[in-house]
């Protein structure tokens, strides 16, 4: 009785945890300062909520020194210190940049040829570096079936492969349908509850108890209208935003949403 009190009260202490991923996005270095100016005025007095703005390479050391209370991320991160790779950015690079947490396993780079094998060095890589990975999960097609369930464990299994559950506490699960993605129609929150619930006992399995202060994330046109429905009625820790990150009020309006559940 007394661990799952100890769990319980683990989980209240967390702190939800929303990211913007701007992709390859804006147009200009201006722009980009814009928003993050915009997003740190309004979420000055957040409390409850960790805030991640993920932008292109090129605009890291740009907005690096604009962040007191706003953590900065990267989209990717190549498993290499160095060497020839061109056009890749390695995870020891990324610290130069006071980077806390990358984006790993996207279904875009999924949709390009990354391989579970890949995803697994990266995410060795940046958890080693003391950065926090946000692996991303999620299947093309949800079927009747429920061999979707399949593929997502598949992701989490392969992706995890060899990592200790000492490096836990710099993983983070973010579960993103690529067809409600597509659909541009956010998941039902009670389909996003039975996933992330799916997802809770495969990192159990993996890794017991130690398993229970892993955040889960839902992504997949997540708004203002739906986004508190999604963190109280699917049961997530918090959100990963797209297109709604390069709208500082709307992203503002997120933020300061989850942080009042």
């Amino acid at each position: 009785m007394c661990g799952k009190v100890d769990r319980i009260v683990n989980m209240k202490k967390q702190k939800k945890l929303v990211v913007g991923n701007w992709k390859m996005n804006p147009q200009t270095i201006e722009d980009a300062k814009q928003i993050i100016l915009i997003v740190k005025r309004g979420t000055k007095n957040i409390r409850k909520t960790e805030v991640v703005i993920c932008p292109p390479f090129v605009y890291l050391g740009s907005v690096s020194e604009l962040k007191p209370h706003i953590f900065l991320g990267a989209q990717d991160a190549f498993y290499e210190s160095l060497g020839s790779h061109t056009g890749e950015v390695s995870f020891s690079e990324l610290l130069d940049f006071r980077v806390n947490f990358v984006i790993l396993g996207h279904s875009e780079k999924r949709a390009k040829g990354e391989t579970d094998e890949i995803i697994n060095k990266k995410i060795k890589s940046v958890v080693n570096s003391k950065m926090t990975a946000i692996f991303c999960v999620g299947e093309k097609v949800r079927d009747q079936q429920g061999e979707y369930l399949a593929v997502i464990k598949k992701q989490i299994v392969y992706g995890l492969k060899d990592i200790s559950k000492r490096f836990l506490e710099n993983l983070v699960i973010a579960y993103e349908p690529v067809w409600a993605v597509d659909s541009k129609e956010a998941m039902r929150p009670q389909e996003i509850h039975e996933t992330s619930i799916f997802i809770k006992k495969i990192l159990r399995d993996m890794y017991g108890v130690s398993s229970s202060d892993v955040r889960i994330l839902y992504g997949g046109d997540v708004t203002t209208d739906n986004v508190s429905d999604i963190m109280m009625d699917g049961h997530v820790n918090g959100v990963l935003i797209g297109r709604e990150s390069l709208r500082p009020k709307d992203f503002v309006g997120i933020i300061k949403l989850v942080d009042s559940i």
